[in-house]
């Protein structure tokens, strides 16, 4: 039986020997080889990106599915959206297997349900327009790889994020990305590098398709839910930059108004 990149033997040997100086340096040397995974992997990004934004505008919605630190990554980036861009939180969705509990509990052997996903979707009522995402580090969990193969079967459209080349979970992707991470520096450990690798590509995902679909102006989060006195005080600098309003002027505006776009949109009209 072949064993997968990201199961092979960790390049550093007797850790529990190290010291923690040689521990964080080994760690730190894993690290550096995951910007240049994502790099080789740009065009497949790429493509899952203008995929992605091609369904978002026509009517569609993006899932993400994992389970364990792949399906919490992807509840992560879901949950950040519509804070950071204002867009309406039914429109990207994290969902894991073993439901919201798994979130911070282990659920046992959900991840082994190749219906799970499917099933989980229903819910939602999947539909054409909508681009389901399977991230997993192996490229074999069942919840992911048999949420693809069923979605792909009822007609929407697939895309993954996976840490290990020709897995089942590509086979079921029509846009797979493929992040060559290479061992961890703990043995099979894909919380560490293929973790971080899979949060980084979905980092890159989300904010090209938020800047595609028009919530980004200039390099500013315009949309931007104000829910605390930061982003308050961030947005009231972004209205007194775009109309040379006074501090006091434009904090006003911009709680008339709810956002930064509205506010400046409003002395346009």
């Amino acid at each position: 039986m072949s064993i997968r990149t990201t199961e092979k033997d960790s390049l550093y040997q007797n850790i529990e020997q190290m010291s923690t100086l040689q521990i964080l340096q080994g760690i730190n040397q894993e690290d550096q080889k995951v910007a240049l995974a994502l790099k080789e992997a740009l065009p497949q990004i790429e493509k899952v990106v203008e995929k992605a934004t091609r369904c978002l505008q026509n009517g569609g919605r993006l899932f993400y599915l994992g389970a364990g630190t792949s399906g919490r990554l992807g509840i992560v980036d879901a949950s950040e959206l519509p804070p950071t861009f204002g867009v309406e939180p039914d429109r990207v969705i994290g969902l894991i297997a073993g439901g919201d509990s798994a979130i911070r509990t282990a659920v046992e052997f959900a991840e082994d349900k190749e219906d799970g996903a499917w099933k989980d979707l229903q819910s939602f009522k999947p539909k054409t327009q909508d681009l389901v995402l399977g991230i997993a580090a192996s490229g074999t969990t069942p919840y992911v790889v048999g949420g693809l193969a069923l979605s792909r079967k009822n007609g929407l459209a697939t895309a993954c994020i996976v840490c290990n080349a020709n897995s089942p979970l590509e086979a079921q992707a029509d846009y797979p990305i493929v992040l060559n991470t290479g061992p961890e520096f703990i043995t099979g450990s894909t919380r560490m590098k293929a973790g971080t690798a899979q949060k980084l590509a979905l980092n890159m995902i989300s904010t090209a398709v938020m800047v595609k679909l028009g919530r980004v102006k200039g390099n500013k989060m315009v949309d931007m839910q104000l829910n605390n006195t930061k982003l308050v005080d961030r947005g009231t600098r972004m209205v007194m930059a775009e109309t040379g309003m006074a501090q006091e002027q434009a904090a006003a505006l911009l709680k008339k108004h709810g956002s930064v776009r509205a506010a400046v949109q409003s002395l346009q009209d």
